[in-house]
């Protein structure tokens, strides 16, 4: 089949031309420049579909996980482009679609979701899948939070830069105002902070079940999703505890987005020790 050639290169390619659009619109604005980086970046996104959409997915591996995250922020850059078009939203979008797309090519799938022993008893079987499936879908979730909150942290800190330098408003990067980015960033904490709870729960009970697997609790990727979460902690004491805002709570959000490449990157001990 057609959908079976696509490769990850092609997609990535995509992202890349419609991040040279961006980048090009940037310096010398001009309609026709827009118009190539949205269809670079419609036709990524329809390329990326079919991709996902050929293969069956496990997000439980790093490929799958950053993949499907990437496709979420892919779609969330082609709403804010339509949406803001006046603001230079996929030159801070497009990276990390394009940084998720390429880091996922450089990992390895064949060893990725690996099955587990076989059991004669499906019924336990059927009910583990539920919740490593509920678990990874309630991170993938989070993550996608997380992603956002980066986002709007990076164009916070550009912002404030920019009004510190006292920059003409119709110079450089036109970008929201701080208080808007403040709230996006706020919005997107306090979503994923209750998903990436409930899904670190649910690994952590996952894990429970298997004395034989109790050395899994050193793994990095357990580790990580633990560290974010208490990242995740602190962000939201700063900012409901201490009334804490600026710069701090996107620094913060910028390191606990860093944290979670090394989770998404990370092998998972629930599915490779014995999972679904």
């Amino acid at each position: 089949m057609a959908t079976e050639r696509i490769t990850v290169f092609c997609f990535a390619a995509s992202y890349a031309c419609a991040l040279v659009g961006e980048l090009l619109q940037l310096c010398w604005p001009r309609p026709v420049q827009r118009l190539l980086a949205t269809g670079f970046a419609v036709a990524g996104l329809l390329a990326h579909t079919l991709f996902l959409l050929a293969r069956p997915p496990a997000l439980s591996s790093q490929f799958w996980s950053m993949l499907f995250l990437a496709w979420i922020l892919a779609v969330f850059y082609l709403y804010g482009s339509l949406h803001h078009r006046r603001v230079a939203w996929g030159v801070f979008v497009l990276p990390v679609v394009l940084g998720l797309t390429v880091l996922a090519g450089t990992l390895d799938r064949t060893g990725s979701g690996a099955e587990g022993p076989v059991s004669h008893d499906p019924v336990p079987i059927r009910v583990e899948a539920f919740w490593v499936t509920a678990h990874i879908g309630l991170l993938l979730l989070a993550a996608v939070g997380v992603c956002v909150g980066f986002v709007a942290s990076v164009m916070y800190l550009v912002q404030a830069g920019r009004l510190k330098a006292k920059a003409l408003p119709r110079q450089g990067v036109r970008l929201l105002s701080l208080e808007r980015l403040e709230a996006m960033n706020r919005r997107a904490v306090n979503l994923a902070f209750p998903l990436l709870t409930a899904g670190v729960l649910i690994g952590g009970a996952l894990l429970l079940q298997r004395p034989e697997q109790l050395r899994e609790w050193g793994d990095p990727k357990v580790w990580g999703a633990v560290v974010l979460w208490a990242v995740f902690a602190i962000l939201l004491y700063l900012r409901y505890g201490v009334q804490a805002r600026g710069r701090r709570l996107a620094l913060l959000t910028i390191m606990a987005f860093a944290l979670l490449v090394f989770t998404l990157a990370s092998p998972h001990p629930v599915v490779q020790g014995g999972g679904p």
